[in-house]
């Protein structure tokens, strides 16, 4: 699947910097780091994890364009410094 993250500029010039030693992908790497982190995770909690909480509603904001990564980017960073959105 193809998604678009925010990640801090150090740490992606580290990954980039390991992709590279390594002759593997970015995305490789940022893959292989989520699955160590998800594992930890289930060790922890001594199982899968939790599922994650749905909210009931009608729909998404007038204007937003779900076909459009930078657009869902745009409204969700909207106002909002990067510190912010940590």
């Amino acid at each position: 699947m193809r998604t678009t993250i925010s990640i801090d500029d150090e740490l992606y010039r580290a990954v980039k910097e390991q992709a590279a030693r390594s002759g593997r992908t970015i995305g490789e790497i940022i893959e292989d780091a989520v699955r160590r982190s998800l594992s930890r995770l289930r060790e922890q909690t001594g199982g899968p994890l939790p599922p994650l909480p749905t909210y009931g509603g009608s729909g998404v904001l007038p204007g937003v364009d779900l076909t459009s990564n930078a657009a869902l980017r745009d409204v969700m960073d909207a106002g909002e410094s990067v510190d912010a959105l940590r």
